[in-house]
């Protein structure tokens, strides 16, 4: 499809040059090429040089990049088509330098013109390769950044299901439900580029509802949303990993603080918690939150801001404008 369009751009293009080129040629410059020069006549001529040059010419320099050769070929052209012209077409009798005077413009004008559509598309072309070839580096990635975070939610998840399988075993089919929620939206709605917030948020509300039962009497949990609009747009499983690493990070017997706000298309996640302070845990950490960086670059460039800051606590905020 998108060929079909290139090329009808391209004989649209061609066809308007023509009538173009003709219409001065004739009219503009009428006293040439009506009466005395059998302009018409050379115009078949003239096609033949333009697309030679066109279809043989132009690929076969630019590929092998023999700029000055080509240079040298197309005045060479140029010259012997003008004294083509006023010799055996419009047999004037001039010298050499007044036949280039009066209508080399008729070869050049055609030939750079056309050589420049010719760059243009072949431009275009290479640009939207290069677009391509970006895409789907970037879907790789994306896809390579998710599989880095899927493991950590559900190994996280089975674990509390697990514990609650023999020491509260009339829970566990609620557990087993929020879990095939989260696959769902693991698995299947995260391939997509963007999701409902709705559905990310009940993801997250799943997820803390597992930590708050894996970390009973071990550590407080404040979770708060207030969501202007759960319709809004969101990349998948970026929230997540700020959320698992307060978790995964923090000391025993210690407060963690979610607050998700969503008001004018912006949202605001902030995490807090206390961290610890060997060195091998903050590098671990780090992990994560170098993988989300990479993930926000990549789908809200410009429209991000994320803030780390580690003294008394470690808290996480991050700014998303949404679509």
């Amino acid at each position: 499809m998108i060929d079909l369009k290139k090329h009808t751009s391209q004989i649209l293009v061609h066809i308007l040059g023509w009538m173009v080129f003709i219409f001065v040629s004739l009219y503009i410059f009428s006293r040439y090429y009506w009466a005395e020069n059998p302009f018409l006549q050379y115009l078949s001529i003239l096609g033949v040089i333009v697309y030679t040059n066109h279809f043989i010419l132009l690929p076969y320099f630019v590929k092998r990049k023999w700029y000055a050769f080509y240079g040298l070929l197309f005045i060479a052209i140029s010259f012997f088509a003008t004294q083509l012209y006023c010799n055996a077409f419009a047999q004037c009798g001039c010298s050499i330098m007044k036949c280039l005077s009066d209508y080399l413009w008729q070869t050049l004008v055609p030939l750079i013109f056309f050589s420049f559509i010719w760059m243009l598309f072949r431009f275009l072309d290479e640009k939207n390769q290069k677009e391509i070839l970006e895409k789907q580096h970037v879907e790789m990635e994306l896809k390579f950044l998710k599989s880095q975070i899927n493991p950590h939610v559900l190994f996280n998840n089975l674990n509390t299901i697990y514990s609650y399988s023999i020491e509260k075993p009339d829970q566990t089919p609620e557990l087993i439900l929020m879990l095939s929620d989260n696959l769902k939206h693991v698995l299947y709605e995260s391939n997509s580029e963007y999701v409902d917030l709705e559905k990310e948020l009940q993801f997250l509300d799943n997820y803390i509802k597992f930590q708050k039962i894996r970390t009973e009497g071990i550590k407080q949990i404040k979770y708060h949303t207030t969501i202007e609009n759960i319709n809004s747009k969101i990349a998948p499983l970026l929230l997540i990993t700020i959320i698992e690493n307060a978790f995964k990070h923090s000391v025993v017997n210690s407060n963690i603080d979610v607050s998700i706000t969503q008001k004018d298309k912006q949202l605001i996640c902030v995490c807090t918690n206390a961290f610890k302070s060997k060195l091998s845990n903050q590098n671990q950490a780090k992990i994560g939150l170098n993988n989300l960086k990479k993930r926000l670059l990549l789908l809200y460039p410009n429209k991000h801001q994320l803030s780390i800051t580690s003294t008394q606590q470690f808290v996480v905020t991050l700014k998303l404008d949404l679509s």
